[in-house]
């Protein structure tokens, strides 16, 4: 046997680990890397942010969380966008338009697996001690599983109505959106709550629920409005004073009511997440042929004229038809109205459950920045 034949055996028996370079880690993930470079709306830190003021999980064990939360979402908004044949992504070209559909399908598939190498670093840190806690212990991978299967089944029903023209009812949109966008909001805050030091009897996902749906159905709107509209900060109802920070610190904070007051940076970061349009393509949803909620609503306002129907179709990528359906929507069928309407029923609803679970600032403020 030739020694080019030993050399063979022993890269064949060693450790597939140690084969695997830095350098070709990077080029696999180079299109997760692009898409995580410009970040999001980033809501879904914030909200965990905001629900630790509740669950206190210590820094570590956070800082893991928020990382799988973030690789998973990242991820599939890589396959999200395929699946839409989107152009935009964060004011940027979408992955897969650059790197090319079978790249960015390996590299969201092998981050959701990296995803869950770095959930086994939870699970070896997690010390139940027998606590009781909502819902008992639970296995933080099943955790995670649910959620994404939830989120599948969203996305299929959405692609399922898209493909076939077919218009859900409100109740169908609604329970899809709580599997879609739900899922990837209960996921965090389930992890949380299996690591909580503080509140381990409270069951949080319920408003979770709420402001999942509500935030869907915003987002629904904000798209189909005209680019010239900007989001109204609702400041007055949030920024009592600007001050300097006390005790000599350089930042400026912000009061909150009459005496909770946080750093201005977090602030500044609340109101750059949502701004919406200057970051989608207009009326996205429409080139899409999406049935988003103003658009149920409007089919089903009127369900013997095809306008909306017709333009879903034709995929428009020009304005022309967009305005033409846009303004169907505001003027024939209120369908904007409505969907006002249904949000300030579910913000509404979402504080009144705050104040339930006792008050959080930073849940209140995310409400006021959100609030059109």
């Amino acid at each position: 046997m030739s020694s080019s034949q030993f050399s063979l055996l022993d890269l064949l028996s060693s450790t597939l680990d140690s084969q695997w370079s830095q350098a070709n880690e990077s080029l696999i993930l180079e299109p997760f890397t692009y898409i995580s470079s410009k970040p999001g709306k980033g809501v879904r830190t914030l909200l965990l942010e905001a629900f630790n003021i509740w669950l206190e999980v210590p820094c570590d064990q956070f800082k893991i969380i928020d990382r799988v939360v973030q690789m998973l979402h990242n991820a599939s908004l890589m396959i999200d966008d395929i699946e839409d044949d989107a152009q935009l992504r964060r004011g940027q070209p979408v992955t897969h338009k650059i790197y090319g559909v079978p790249q960015t399908i390996n590299t969201a598939n092998y981050v959701y697996f990296l995803a869950y190498k770095e959930l086994a670093k939870l699970r070896r840190q997690y010390e139940d001690g027998g606590k009781a806690r909502v819902g008992g212990v639970r296995d933080l991978d099943l955790i995670v599983t649910e959620e994404l299967l939830n989120l599948h089944r969203g996305q299929g029903m959405e692609i399922l109505w898209r493909d076939l023209l077919q218009c859900p009812t409100l109740e169908e949109y609604t329970y899809m959106v709580n599997n879609k966008t739900g899922g990837g909001f209960r996921m965090p805050v389930k992890l949380m709550m299996a690591f909580a030091t503080k509140n381990l009897d409270v069951d949080f996902i319920p408003l979770v629920n709420i402001i999942g749906v509500y935030f869907q159905i915003r987002d629904d709107y904000m798209n189909l409005q005209s680019t010239e509209v900007s989001l109204p900060f609702s400041c007055a109802r949030t920024l009592s004073v600007y001050q300097q920070a006390p005790s000599g610190r350089n930042a400026f904070w912000i009061t909150h009511g009459p005496s909770i007051v946080y750093d201005s940076n977090w602030m500044k970061e609340l109101k750059g997440v949502f701004q919406y349009n200057d970051n989608k393509g207009f009326a996205e949803d429409l080139t899409e042929g999406k049935f988003s909620f103003p658009i149920v609503h409007g089919v089903l306002a009127d369900d013997q004229n095809k306008v909306v129907t017709s333009v879903l179709q034709k995929r428009p990528a020009t304005p022309t038809l967009k305005h033409h359906a846009i303004d169907y929507l505001r003027t024939k069928t209120k369908s904007f109205d409505y969907t006002l309407v249904v949000m300030q029923s579910l913000e509404q609803q979402a504080r009144e459950e705050i104040a339930r679970l006792g008050g959080n600032p930073k849940l209140e403020m995310m409400l006021d920045i959100l609030h059109v």
